[in-house]
């Protein structure tokens, strides 16, 4: 294995080879070395893997990007195995490269599987390839730039289920977009038939937003509109799958990566998650800017927001951005603000009046509550939007104009 020197202020490169014969390793990394990277090289002769790890130099394996030829022809399940291993190892950053001699369909779709976006043929072609290397120095620069102006994550999560927490969740992310014309992305991280399209009237059912996380090692923003769908307020959304025949894995580290890519890409990314703290949603809590824990006040919520608060408060990360919020608060309730707050030793951030028919009817139309309404609901809603992003510069007082309806 070799190693070149650093240079500071210019991206540091790890270029792995895999398999390759020592001189298309050598014309490879000649073409490397063309662009303005500290390249730090590692040439494996077999294949490699989580239980065959390398002895890669320090500088491979501290560099902050890498780019992999791997060999396919030899043993494709092994070349499949060391297009993990590396991206695992690189988090995400590494772009990976196939080298196969024949252009066999099974080969190619495998190795596209594996997260290898670009090929090498048994003919090294040096101006086809420094294409390929231009493309990616623009693709590393474009998210380099991205980190430089960087949105917000806001996570919703109910105490329990049936609390309200995907309504309130569609009200944020599209109050954030009405009120101060802001680009946002509303996430349904549900594993399945989650209710945000629903509740807005569209059709989500084509792509989800946990394919697009298992898609990470070619995420980028092209590939991110084929997934989205858009609502007439401009709105752009990430649905649950339409499905209900299970719920497949979803990596959490691949979770905070694809999170990590998004808030690159808008203002706001609202995540309206299932009622449950596993890994993933851990993960996405650990990502977040701020997490708001929806509950009612009646008493198995606020059993279940007591514990949800107490494992939330472990982490020292938590105590700034998780805010209480309970739905559906009247005077009338047995359980007052007061004593919710000392069940769980925690203030309660906001509270939303009992508005359930007015919220129903909302639900049943696919239509938002409209801001402009001036209803309890929606100026509660305005006052929440407003912590998260600041007075509105010009409110309209003017009240919508009516439209037909079989629900008066």
């Amino acid at each position: 294995m070799a190693d070149s020197t650093n240079n500071a202020g210019i991206p540091s490169v790890a270029l792995i080879t895999v398999g390759l014969d020592p001189n298309l390793a050598d014309e490879i990394a000649e073409s490397a070395s063309t662009m303005m990277w500290a390249v730090h090289r590692a040439d494996c002769d077999g294949y490699i893997s989580a239980e065959k790890r390398p002895p890669f130099p320090s500088l491979v394996k501290t560099s902050n990007l890498c780019l992999a030829i791997i060999d396919f022809d030899k043993d494709i399940d092994q070349a499949i195995e060391a297009a993990a291993y590396i991206q695992e190892l690189y988090s995400g950053r590494a772009a990976l490269v196939a080298h196969a001699s024949t252009q066999d369909h099974e080969i190619l779709l495998r190795a596209m599987r594996a997260g290898c976006n670009d090929f090498i043929g048994t003919v090294f072609d040096g101006a086809t390839f420094a294409e390929t290397l231009s493309r990616l120095d623009q693709q590393w620069a474009t998210k380099s730039a991205r980190h430089s102006a960087r949105g917000a994550v806001l996570t919703f999560i109910g105490a329990k289920g049936g609390v309200g927490t995907s309504t309130l969740a569609v009200h944020i992310a599209i109050y954030l977009v009405e009120c101060y014309q802001k680009k946002v992305l509303l996430i349904d991280n549900h594993p399945q038939l989650g209710h945000v399209c629903v509740y807005l009237g569209i059709d989500g059912s084509r792509y989800n937003f946990h394919e697009l996380v298992r898609n990470l090692s070619r995420l980028d923003s092209e590939l991110l509109r084929g997934y989205i769908a858009t609502h007439s307020s401009g709105l752009e959304i990430l649905s649950s799958p339409d499905t209900c025949d299970g719920r497949k894995a979803t990596d959490p580290d691949s979770m905070a990566q694809t999170l990590d890519f998004l808030r690159g890409e808008y203002d706001y990314v609202v995540v309206d998650c299932p009622p449950t703290l596993d890994e993933t949603n851990a993960a996405v809590i650990e990502a977040s800017n701020q997490v708001f824990v929806i509950a009612t006040p009646e008493i198995g919520a606020v059993r279940d927001l007591s514990r949800y608060a107490d494992i939330l408060s472990q982490n020292e990360d938590n105590k700034d951005k998780v805010k209480i919020v309970v739905n559906r608060f009247s005077g009338q309730h047995a359980v007052s603000i007061e004593q919710i707050e000392k069940a769980i030793r925690l203030p309660v951030g906001f509270k939303l009046p009992n508005n359930y028919a007015e919220v129903v009817r909302s639900g049943i139309l696919g239509e938002p509550i409209n801001y402009k309404t001036k209803s309890e609901f929606s100026s509660a809603l305005v006052k929440w939007v407003s912590s998260v992003a600041g007075p509105m510069a010009h409110a309209e007082d003017a009240a919508p104009k009516k439209k037909f309806s079989l629900f008066k």
